[in-house]
């Protein structure tokens, strides 16, 4: 019999919804306070993580042959690991791709209109309105790493009228963006934005893929959003582009040093937006999407379709 052991928190509906994928299987609901080492050992499937994964389903002898993870991201997982284990890896990508867009969005709006600057004030009872403003409307946002989250920021963004550019690692239709670059083209895609909106995963190509060299490219009256992998930008050099005026803001989810230190200078920059790793926090859909997804791949690995799953993660890409 087939062992599937499932790692969050579920409601009853959810947890029925993957029982009904699961027939003729055993599936084990818990958390790692309330499990017992054996219910990793036997886990033919994991539907999620926690440190007893790598500690004891990932070592020899035990069943392991397909883990889902929670979330988008799979660069803090032992890769190596779970390639050299003959592990099947899908991810949730695409599942966030709401409530981190919503956040982009949200940053870049709070950056145009002043509320990221008013915010501070009020901590202080500063009444001080800036002397200019601006406005997304009509301006250009360069999304880079334009995948399923990508596709929602540049929808969102069509209906505040602005211009499109989509970045991707090969020039494939994508009908939300008015142009799609390749990588070979992304210091032009930053030369035209008002906003970069950076939502590349990490691997070997991407980490500090954002340095000093690619803030000097963009405008000066440009602001960076980071709701892509931490490593991905190069922290010294975006305080350096922040505090000598290089770029013109930021807003930044998820940070190459987590947690930040409190003495980090980020948290005084007052052109700064920090948001902490919550943009793909688990909402109450998105708990919702990511129940469907497994759902979904589970029905097809038990019928022996795994060529179809989908978010197939690939070790030699790393994602």
């Amino acid at each position: 019999m087939t062992t599937i052991l499932a790692l969050q928190p579920f409601n009853e509906e959810q947890r029925e919804a993957i029982r009904s994928a699961a027939a003729d299987c055993k599936v084990i609901f818990g958390r790692m306070a309330d499990l017992q080492d054996d219910d990793y050992r036997e886990a033919d499937i994991i539907f999620g993580w926690d440190a007893k994964v790598k500690e004891i389903a990932l070592q020899k002898g035990t069943k392991l042959r397909w883990l889902q993870t929670w979330s988008s991201g799979i660069d803090t997982l032992p890769l190596s690991l779970l390639e050299e284990r003959g592990v099947l890896l899908t991810d949730a990508s695409g599942v966030h791709a709401r409530s981190v867009s919503e956040t982009a969005v949200a940053m870049m709006l709070g950056l145009s209109r002043g509320i990221a600057t008013a915010v501070r004030n009020q901590q202080t009872a500063t009444w001080d309105s800036p002397a200019s403003l601006s406005e997304v409307n009509g301006g250009t946002v360069t999304i880079v790493g334009a995948g399923e989250i990508g596709r929602e920021v540049a929808r969102i963004a069509r209906a505040f009228d602005m211009r499109v550019i989509a970045v991707r690692r090969a020039v494939v239709p994508m009908p939300e963006a008015d142009v799609v670059y390749d990588t070979s083209r992304l210091d032009d895609a930053l030369r035209e934005a008002d906003y970069v909106v950076n939502i590349l995963p990490l691997t070997i190509e991407t980490q500090h893929l954002f340095n000093a060299e690619r803030f000097a490219v963009m405008k000066n009256s440009a602001c960076f959003i980071n709701v892509g992998r931490g490593a991905t930008v190069r922290t010294e050099d975006l305080v350096d582009a922040l505090t000598s005026g290089v770029i013109a803001g930021a807003g930044l989810d998820v940070f190459e040093q987590e947690p930040l230190p409190a003495e980090h200078p980020l948290w005084s920059l007052p052109n700064v937006i920090l948001t902490p790793h919550n943009a793909g926090g688990m909402t109450v859909r998105n708990t919702e999407r990511v129940v469907r997804l497994f759902a979904s791949n589970l029905a097809i690995y038990l019928a022996g379709g795994t060529d179809k799953l989908r978010n197939v993660v690939d070790y030699g890409k790393s994602y």
